[in-house]
C-alpha cells in the first residue's frame, strides 16, 4: 500500500478548475514535493489529501483511507504543519507539545520530541521570543506528537533567512532518515531539489512535470553548455567551426555540449579564432532553470518563486 495515491483528482470553484485531473503517488519513506506558482492548485490538492476539502471527482487514498469519508481515523495517523505556523505567544515549545499530546489523548516525552527536531535548547523559551526557524521547528514537533506515518509540511521555510532555512532542512532530512514519508509544498526550488526524492510541478491545475529532480532536468532542461563571454562575431565563428548549437544573448555565448570531447573542440576553436573572449565555464540546468522554462516568472536570490504569470490562475483569492 502506498502512503498516497491520487488519480484523476478534480476540484472547481465556479468556472475555475483549481485541480484539473491530477494523478500522482507518494512512495513510503520519501520526500515528495509539490511545486508551482501561487494559484497553481497545489494547496487545494494538499487540503483534499489531508481531508480538509471535498473533491469534485477522482480517487484519493491516504494510508489506504478516503480522506473525506474517513477523516477522523486518518487524522490520528498523519501530522500536519500548516504554512505560517503560529502558537500561543506566552507558551513555550515544551508546553505546546504537552498540550497537543493531551488533545490526542496520548503520552509523549516532550524533551525527546524536541530533541528530535533540534529544539531542546529552546524548550522553555516563550513562543513569542523564538526565532523564525525555532517557531517552524515547534510546528514540526507538534506535527510529530502522534508519531504519524505520514507528515505534511506546507511551505516549511517561508520567510526564513538562509541559516534558519538550512536548520529546518536538517530536521527534514533527519525525519527522512528515520523512514518517515513527507509530502511538502515549497516555493524554494533549491530546497525542493536538495530535499526531494521526487517532485511534481503544478501549473493551472495540472501536473506539467513529474519525477525525480534529475529526471525532470534531463527531460526538460537544455543539457550541459559551455559558456563564454564574447561578441556576435565569435558566436558565429563557433557556430560555423564546431557545428554545435550556439546561442548568443548579446554578451554570453552558450554552446551546447553533446559529447564529452565537444569541450575540447570548443576550447580549441576559441583559441584558433584569434578573437577576444573571457570567463569560460560550464553550466548544467538546475530545477530552478527548468521551472522558469516551464512556468515562467522569476526566482529570487535564494531560489524562491517571486513572480509568475497569473493570467490562468486556478485558485481564486480566499479559496486556496
Amino acid at each position: 500500500m502506498l502512503p498516497i495515491e491520487v488519480s484523476g483528482l478534480k476540484k472547481s470553484y465556479g468556472k475555475l478548475k483549481a485541480v484539473d485531473d491530477i494523478s500522482f503517488s507518494v512512495n513510503p519513506g520519501e520526500v515528495f514535493s509539490l511545486l508551482g506558482p501561487n494559484g497553481a492548485g497545489k494547496t487545494t490538492t494538499v487540503e483534499i489529501i489531508e481531508g480538509l476539502r471535498k473533491r469534485d471527482g477522482g480517487d484519493v487514498k491516504v494510508l489506504g483511507l478516503d480522506p473525506w469519508q474517513d477523516g477522523y481515523e486518518l487524522h490520528k495517523k498523519i501530522g500536519v504543519m500548516p504554512q505560517n505556523f503560529t502558537f500561543y505567544p506566552r507558551a513555550n515549545p515544551r508546553e505546546a507539545v504537552i498540550y497537543y499530546a493531551d488533545l490526542f489523548g496520548i503520552k509523549v516525552d516532550p524533551n525527546a520530541l524536541l530533541r528530535e527536531v533540534i529544539l531542546e535548547d529552546s524548550a522553555k523559551n516563550l513562543f513569542e521570543n523564538l526565532s523564525g526557524g525555532q517557531k517552524q521547528k515547534t510546528g514540526m514537533a507538534l506535527a510529530l506528537v502522534n508519531s504519524p506515518e505520514l507528515l505534511f509540511l506546507d511551505e516549511p521555510t517561508t520567510g526564513l533567512d538562509p541559516s534558519a532555512r538550512r536548520a529546518v532542512w536538517e530536521v527534514i532530512l533527519r525525519l527522512k532518515s528515520q523512514g518517515r514519508t513527507i509530502l511538502m509544498t515549497t516555493h524554494y526550488l533549491e530546497e525542493a531539489e536538495h530535499l526531494s526524492d521526487r517532485v511534481a510541478i503544478v501549473n493551472s491545475g495540472k501536473i506539467i512535470a513529474y519525477g525525480t529532480p534529475g529526471e525532470i532536468i534531463k527531460q526538460h532542461g537544455s543539457g550541459e553548455t559551455l559558456q563564454v563571454n564574447g561578441d556576435e562575431r565569435l558566436a558565429a565563428y563557433l557556430r560555423e567551426n564546431t557545428k554545435l548549437p550556439v546561442d548568443f544573448d548579446g554578451k554570453v555565448i552558450k554552446v551546447s555540449i553533446i559529447q564529452a570531447h565537444d569541450v575540447i573542440t570548443v576550447v580549441s576553436t576559441l583559441e584558433q579564432s584569434g578573437m577576444a573572449w573571457s570567463d569560460l565555464r560550464t553550466h548544467r540546468d538546475s530545477l530552478e532553470d527548468v521551472f522558469i522554462k516551464l512556468v515562467g516568472g522569476t526566482v529570487g536570490e535564494h531560489g524562491q518563486v517571486i513572480g509568475t504569470d497569473h493570467s490562468n490562475s486556478s485558485e481564486p483569492e480566499g479559496k486556496k
